[in-house]
């Protein structure tokens, strides 16, 4: 039991890490025009530490979301030689992207649950409310 719990202490540290190094890479260190203002959401690593899933949120279209993720898709090979200069390790793992939407969706979500609670509202201030046709009787 505790050499999975420290193994799984040592991925969340390395995955932290990579978080920080990327993030500051996307503030302006990578000189891409296509790379629009983003910022790193969350890196899942493999188990075997082969392979990281880097999620990136982006402000703006999905447009600037496209060219930003084939910016990065692009500006892999650089980035794992910055970390692996910046970390002092042997072996940096294969880098992918992906867009994050999660903020996008639950934008849309409250928008609609928002839209759902005003009509039950008025739905139930109406009902409330005595109809004026039996008043006229």
């Amino acid at each position: 039991m505790p050499e999975q719990r420290a193994r799984a202490h040592h991925r969340n540290r390395v995955a932290n890490t990579f978080s920080e190094e990327i993030g500051a890479m996307l503030e302006g260190e990578l000189s891409d025009p296509r790379i629009a203002p983003s910022y790193v959401t969350d890196v899942v690593l493999a188990p075997g530490g082969k392979s990281a899933r880097i999620y990136i949120a982006v402000h703006g279209s999905e447009q600037e979301e496209e060219s930003t993720l084939a910016g990065l898709m692009t500006a892999r090979a650089y980035i794992r030689s910055q970390l692996r200069e910046r970390m002092g390790v042997r072996h940096v793992p294969d880098l992918t992207f992906a867009i994050d939407r999660s903020e996008r969706i639950t934008g849309r979500m409250d928008e609609i649950l928002d839209r759902i609670r005003k009509r039950e509202k008025k739905q139930s201030a109406a009902a409330l409310q005595p109809s004026k046709t039996a008043n006229r009787s």
